[in-house]
């Protein structure tokens, strides 16, 4: 009787022994999953013509700034990145003259705040809202046209091909552009001047109106006038003498 509850008590205390070495037994490694955040900045300087979007991104924080949207945000984040060429292509001086926030702005409108595939851009309503919709009551939104693979953008001002995905997985889509997208908020074209040839009444230059309007008519009539009258006068005069002479010679 004793050799069995032995045995039972062995058996007891290997099976506990087994299940605390299975318990601090290592277990194999999960499958890998993302490496961590989406980096924006990395998928950018990895293809090497994002310099000075880059160096945007960076002086006006938005950079900072997608990061934290992106991993509190559902709906994801598409990006439009204009090459260095693109920049170079612009007028010159044409960043200089850009207050700080109107650069921020610049930024955020080649950002929308919702990811899109190709596809996905050719079906969405135009316009199509971007980060910069908001900041100071302007629309900032960019149309979408196209067929099958090829989309266009256009900002009212440019427009230009979508031609390279450098990310297309959710939550990030990154699209090269080949020139940078300028909103109509800040890059309007602006209105058309006087047509040419108009001048101000007055104003020397050949025109007949402004040369009758510069010359005082008074001066010029009123000598004329004043001789007549008085011409008038002195017949009258003449007149009168005359007859009282005749009539004085009757009587």
């Amino acid at each position: 009787m004793a050799s069995t509850s032995n045995t039972i008590l062995l058996a007891s205390l290997l099976l506990l022994l087994l299940q605390t070495n299975a318990q601090t037994t290592p277990s194999a490694p999960a499958p890998a999953g993302p490496s961590g955040p989406v980096n924006l900045t990395a998928i950018l300087e990895k293809n090497g013509q994002f310099t000075t979007f880059l160096r945007l991104l960076n002086t006006t924080q938005v950079g900072n700034q997608i990061p934290i949207q992106l991993n509190s945000s559902s709906e994801g984040m598409t990006v439009f990145a204009p090459t260095d060429n693109a920049f170079q292509n612009l007028k010159s001086g044409a960043l200089n003259d850009l207050s700080v926030q109107q650069q921020v702005q610049l930024v955020l409108y080649h950002v929308a705040p919702k990811f899109y595939s190709l596809s996905n851009l050719l079906l969405v309503p135009n316009p199509v809202r971007t980060q910069a919709t908001g900041q100071d009551g302007g629309a900032y939104g960019l149309n979408f046209t196209g067929q099958g693979n090829q989309v266009n953008v256009s900002t009212g001002v440019v427009e230009t091909p979508i031609n390279n995905p450098l990310a297309q997985t959710f939550p990030l889509a990154v699209y090269q552009v080949d020139k940078v997208l300028l909103p109509e908020e800040l890059f309007g074209t602006p209105a058309p001047g006087a047509a040419p040839g108009a001048r101000p009444r007055g104003v020397s230059g050949g025109d007949t109106d402004s040369t009758v309007d510069s010359q005082p008519a008074g001066p010029t009539a009123a000598p004329n006038g004043a001789g007549g009258r008085n011409l008038g006068r002195g017949f009258g005069l003449a007149v009168g003498l005359g007859m009282l002479c005749f009539l004085g010679a009757l009587f």
